[in-house]
C-alpha cells in the first residue's frame, strides 16, 4: 500500500464570484478592492458561523465547503443578505454583486484543497445565478427543499460548459431583502398540520384575488336594494349593451330589446302596485 491513493469525500461546495469584476476594477481599482475585502470578511464570518470553511480564494472568487447541505444553503442566503445590507456604494456607482452556486458531490482532497466534478459543477451553477442570487443543483435541492423557509424555482436542464446538463434550482429570496431571514422549518410541526396551514393560506390568497373591486361592490349593493324584477332587467340590459359594444358600435341594436325589457318591468311593477280596492272590485265584477 502507498500513500499516493487519492482521498475523496462527499461534501457541499459553495462557489461565489463577483458579477462584472473586471469592469468594476477598470472603473475604480482602489474602491473595488476595498469593497471586495470588506465583503470577504463578511463571507468568512458567515461561513464559520455555519460550520463551513473557506477552501480557496483567488481574484474575486471564493470556494467554501460545508459538512451540512442545509447550512451551506442558509449561509449563501445570509451572505447575499449581508452584502445587500452592507452596500454603501454611491448611487451613481455600480454595486458589487455576487453570484453563488452550490453543489453536493464527490470531491478529491489534496491537503486543504478540493478538486473534481463536485467543484466544477458548483462553479458552473454560479454562472447560472443572477447577480445577488443563488443556484443549487438537484442533489442539494433534494436535501433542503423541505428544511428551509425559502422558495425554489426550477430552472430545468441548462447547458453548462464541460459539465453534463443537469436540473438546477434558483433559491427564491424575494422578501428577504426587507429583513426576513432564512431559518430551518420547525420539525415539531407535522406534515399534515403544515399542509392544512398551507391550504388555508392558499384559500385566503384566492379569496383576495377574487375580491370584487370597490365599484363592483357598489353596483352589487345598489342592485340588491332594488326589486328583484328591476334588478334582473337592469342586469340583462347591461349585458346586452356590452355585447353590442364588443361586437362593434357601427350598428346599434341594443336599444330595442332593452326598451322591451324595461317596458315589461315597468308594466309589471305598475300592475303589481295597484290599490287593493281596485283589484277586489275587478274580482267582484267578474264573479257577478
Amino acid at each position: 500500500m502507498t500513500d499516493d491513493k487519492v482521498k475523496r469525500r462527499l461534501t457541499t461546495v459553495l462557489c461565489a464570484d463577483v458579477q462584472g469584476y473586471s469592469r468594476l476594477m477598470g472603473a475604480d481599482e482602489t474602491g473595488t478592492l476595498e469593497t471586495l475585502r470588506r465583503y470577504r470578511t463578511a463571507f468568512a464570518g458567515l461561513v464559520e458561523r455555519h460550520d463551513g470553511r473557506i477552501v480557496n480564494t483567488w481574484g474575486d472568487a471564493v470556494i467554501a465547503e460545508f459538512a451540512s447541505v442545509v447550512e451551506a444553503v442558509q449561509c449563501a442566503v445570509e451572505i447575499q443578505q449581508e452584502i445587500s445590507n452592507q452596500d454603501s456604494d454611491p448611487p451613481h456607482a455600480d454595486p458589487m454583486r455576487f453570484r453563488i452556486g452550490i453543489n453536493l458531490g464527490d470531491v478529491m482532497v489534496d491537503g486543504s484543497d478540493i478538486y473534481g466534478d463536485g467543484v466544477n459543477i458548483a462553479s458552473r451553477l454560479q454562472e447560472l445565478a443572477e447577480p445577488g442570487g443563488v443556484v443549487i443543483s438537484s442533489s442539494v435541492y433534494d436535501q433542503v427543499h423541505n428544511k428551509l423557509s425559502v422558495g425554489f424555482d426550477c430552472l430545468g436542464q441548462r447547458p453548462m460548459k464541460n459539465v453534463a446538463p443537469m436540473t438546477s434550482y434558483r433559491v427564491s429570496t424575494s422578501g428577504q431583502s426587507a429583513g426576513r431571514r432564512s431559518f430551518p422549518v420547525d420539525d415539531s410541526v407535522t406534515p399534515q398540520d403544515r399542509a392544512v396551514a398551507d391550504s388555508g393560506t392558499g384559500a385566503r390568497w384566492i379569496d383576495s384575488r377574487h375580491e370584487p373591486s370597490n365599484w363592483m361592490g357598489f353596483v352589487s349593493d345598489w342592485l340588491a336594494k332594488l326589486p328583484r324584477p328591476v334588478a334582473a332587467a337592469l342586469t340583462v340590459s347591461g349585458f346586452l349593451i356590452l355585447i353590442n359594444v364588443f361586437t362593434g358600435m357601427h350598428k346599434i341594436w341594443f336599444h330595442w330589446p332593452v326598451a322591451a325589457i324595461l317596458f315589461g318591468v315597468i308594466l309589471r311593477t305598475a300592475l303589481g302596485h295597484r290599490p287593493e280596492s281596485d283589484s277586489k272590485g275587478e274580482r267582484r265584477t267578474s264573479r257577478e
